[in-house]
């Protein structure tokens, strides 16, 4: 329908945070039934943009349509009045609530909530028939997986009659098998005539899921393109503003010494459960181990035991000398002692302290540091000076040491932690999800900082739910399932189907 109204358009839509400028002169044209793709670097302006047209933040100019009609929306309650309704890249549920008290909160009918909850409950069976997603309304959302959170967050929307859907980085904590159930369900809306605006890096997810797709580069809209007349390396170099290689540069390994002895780890929890079963493994100086796994089967609690803060049985040596595994010694400080750094999986509640500045974050772990101290003192100057030369090395923007940490996307976090820790020329490198809400520029840039470091004769333990990326960057993968390991492939040898019939469990020769 060549007159058909657009569901979304933005018209010059600019946006400025003191001397940043976020969003600028951006125009777009969404049309309904569809889903439109938004892709661009960290810090491009693709949240901003969302942030605006939901109403958490106010444009310094431009306007906005809803089907034609112009549209003024203060705040996220005006936005969800308009229709549109927003997944965010970190839920906003309330832990210790059920499902069903999620989606209702903040959507009751009158003073009394037992009405509301029946009332929930009835549309809720209806949505899950409708759309096919199953969720159980009476479970406690910390109980649940990260798939279900965001089968929540999408039944929040819908409950709220939204027929825009926004979805920011919605697959950086997914398995691979969550995202592509995510992607039926982005199927079925858009068949049901929902349209859906896709914020993601992920060019596969583009290629694979949307009908259009906007480019954004430094806070403008760089091109428009039906996603079928483009290609990964088209979007990647749109996104970049030069070419990009999507596929890892590396030589051969040269593997020297074993750097990293574990044999017979053993973990069991509060609950008595095992969550590590006699793990032996080695990484020699100058290679990559990759740990591919589905999330939950034990690589978390092997950084944790290996990074020093979780309790262990076993024995773990680090160039030879065997490390504390409880009490005493057992923790990050002596492992860094010992030449380890560790890049936790989840950058937010690990690796950064969110409302602390950027230098102070850099300090972390390493405050004791000569260079960083003048007598008794801590010297801030020279933690500021060090923390400028490492965020222009590892281009992280804005380049701003003072800056608080949770005001930097996603990306941007991610490469404070890595320059903290992998310029501390660490024997071991330990590194957890390296580019997870990372996009395809600073993908690249990781990698590269990775393999440098491998190459300079150091061990890298690496741990990632993208198979894409284990088979890329590693020298050798052992697949972990139900805490053990399954097997162990050279990339060479192996491919996606072998190793995610070891994710499943299946033993290595019936694989």
């Amino acid at each position: 329908m060549a007159n058909e109204a657009p569901a979304i358009e933005l018209k010059g839509i600019s946006k400025a945070f003191g001397p940043v400028q976020a969003n600028k002169d951006i125009s777009i044209r969404v049309m309904p039934g569809t889903i439109h793709g938004i892709i661009g670097e960290n810090g491009a302006g693709k949240s901003t943009l969302m942030s605006i047209l939901y109403g958490f933040y106010k444009a310094d100019a431009g306007e906005i349509f809803i089907s034609g009609q112009k549209t003024t929306i203060p705040d996220s309650q005006a936005a969800i009045a308009a229709g549109i309704g927003m997944v965010f890249q970190h839920f906003k549920l309330v832990e210790n609530f059920t499902v069903l008290e999620n989606i209702v909160l903040g959507a009751e009918d009158g003073g009394l909530l037992r009405p509301s909850l029946a009332k929930a409950r009835k549309t809720l069976e209806e949505l899950e028939q409708e759309y096919d997603l199953k969720v159980d309304p009476d479970a406690i959302i910390e109980q649940i997986g990260v798939g279900a959170q965001q089968r929540v967050e999408i039944l929040k929307a819908l409950y709220r009659q939204a027929n825009i859907l926004i979805l920011d980085e919605p697959t950086g904590v997914l398995t691979p098998a969550e995202a592509d159930q995510l992607f039926r369900i982005l199927g079925r809306l858009r068949e049901e005539g929902k349209t859906i605006i896709l914020i993601t890096h992920k060019l596969r997810e583009i290629m694979e899921i949307t009908d259009t797709v906007s480019v954004m580069r430094r806070g403008e809209m760089t091109a428009t393109v039906k996603t079928s007349e483009t290609s990964p390396e088209e979007l990647a170099e749109l996104m970049v503003g030069r070419k990009v290689l999507l596929q890892v540069d590396k030589t051969p390994a040269q593997p020297g010494d074993v750097i990293l002895d574990v044999k017979n780890l053993r973990v069991v929890d509060e609950m008595g459960v095992e969550r590590l079963r006699s793990i032996d493994l080695q990484v020699r100086a100058g290679e990559i181990l990759g740990i591919a796994g589905v999330a939950g089967n034990g690589q978390s609690e092997l950084l944790e035991v290996l990074g020093g803060y979780m309790d262990a049985t076993g024995e773990v040596r680090v160039n030879g000398t065997l490390m504390p595994l409880t009490g005493a010694g057992a923790d990050g400080r002596s492992r860094r002692e010992s030449g380890v750094s560790h890049v936790p999986e989840d950058r937010q509640r690990e690796g950064l302290i969110m409302d602390f500045a950027a230098w102070e974050n850099v300090a972390f772990g390493y405050h004791d540091d000569a260079a960083y101290n003048r007598g008794v003192l801590m010297d801030n100057s020279a933690v500021r000076a060090d923390t400028e030369a490492k965020m222009e090395r590892f281009d992280v923007r804005p380049p701003n040491p003072a800056l608080a940490a949770k005001n930097f996307s996603g990306g941007n976090q991610q490469k404070i932690v890595l320059a903290r820790e992998i310029e501390r020329n660490p024997d071991l490198l330990l590194i957890g999800q390296p580019t997870r809400g990372v996009d395809i520029g600073a993908i690249e840039f990781i990698h590269q900082q990775i393999v440098a470091l491998r190459d300079q004769g150091k061990a890298i333990l690496l741990v990632s739910v993208e198979l894409e990326e284990i088979l890329s960057l590693s020298d050798r993968v052992a697949v972990m399932f139900d805490g053990q390991i399954m097997g162990e492939r050279l990339p060479s040898q192996t491919d996606e189907k072998e190793l995610g019939l070891l994710m499943a469990g299946v033993s290595g020769e019936a694989a």
